[in-house]
């Protein structure tokens, strides 16, 4: 039996997020506080009594998210025995530093220039997102190459039947048109500030790649399944390059699942707020178990 740990992405965040940590463990107060130091202001202020609207800013959500999330997995201390993790989009980083391939610091300082360079990129190009549902991948991407006169890529494959769509507004706006006539349950607009996972993302990558690879990488506890090709890796060099490569390219989560499955997972732990994730690895790996931490 081996053991998968998972950590949720943008869009998992909640009011009161953490605090219960905050309030019960020393060790999680301490980590929390080294967070707000490293950032420069009291995300914990946000996290525990802010507003949604307020969590839903970008220059919180990914930094909170992540302190969730690795706050979590630390204080499991001699608990934490992964045989092997993953992150979905922002959550890699998140599994990155709980894996300890990047320090604590580092991994929210990185996670914050993200978050910044990619709400610059939103700023600089209209853009969006949407949800396709009940019609298969290759369909999905059939239609996506078929749009040559705007950018339209698939960005998430979250599960069978479920996969998000990112672009130029008028790109998805024609691509659900034309998943709907194919015969897609819903093809639904998302309420995102703007086309994560897709070329639009390229002045994000570009600043991000600076950030990275100034950044100390070590060979984590265990092999990480990343986005970009759904393969476990443990070389520094190739997990920088797999990072660097992620904001542009698509997040494969149904054939990491299906690869870590393959690989001996029988049970799949998600660590962070939400639990998208675990509902998510069940519908991919029925016959896994998938619980919260």
């Amino acid at each position: 039996m081996k053991k998968a740990y998972i950590f949720p992405g943008q869009g998992s965040q909640f009011k009161g997020m953490g605090k219960d940590l905050y309030e019960s463990s020393a060790m999680a107060k301490e980590l929390f506080e080294k967070g707000n130091s490293v950032l420069g202001f009291r995300i914990t202020d946000i996290m525990f009594e802010g507003t949604d609207e307020e969590l839903k800013q970008t220059k919180v959500t990914q930094p909170a998210i992540f302190l969730h999330s690795v706050v979590l997995a630390l204080t499991l201390e001699d608990k934490f025995t992964p045989d092997m993790v993953a992150g979905h989009s922002l959550g890699e980083f998140s599994a990155l530093t709980a894996a300890k391939a990047i320090s604590f610091e580092d991994g929210l300082i990185l996670v914050y220039k993200r978050a910044m360079a990619m709400q610059k990129a939103c700023e600089a190009t209209p853009s969006t997102m949407a949800a396709v549902l009940a019609l298969d991948d290759a369909k999905v991407e059939e239609i996506c190459a078929s749009i040559t006169d705007e950018i339209v890529v698939p960005a998430n494959y979250n599960c069978p039947g479920q996969l998000v769509i990112s672009g130029s507004v008028p790109g998805v706006t024609k691509a659900c048109e034309l998943m709907k006539t194919a015969g897609a349950k819903r093809a639904l607009i998302l309420p995102v500030g703007g086309a994560f996972h897709s070329p639009l993302m390229e002045p994000a990558r570009v600043e991000l790649s600076q950030a990275i690879e100034s950044t100390k990488f070590n060979k984590p506890v265990c092999p990480i399944y990343q986005n970009v090709n759904a393969l476990p890796e443990t070389e520094p060099a190739a997990i920088m390059k797999n990072l660097i490569a992620q904001l542009t390219a698509p997040v494969r989560w149904t054939q990491t699942i299906q690869h870590m499955s393959a690989d001996g997972a029988t049970i799949f732990y998600e660590v962070g707020p939400g639990k998208v994730l675990q509902g998510l690895a069940k519908k991919i790996a029925p016959t896994a178990e998938a619980m919260s931490v």
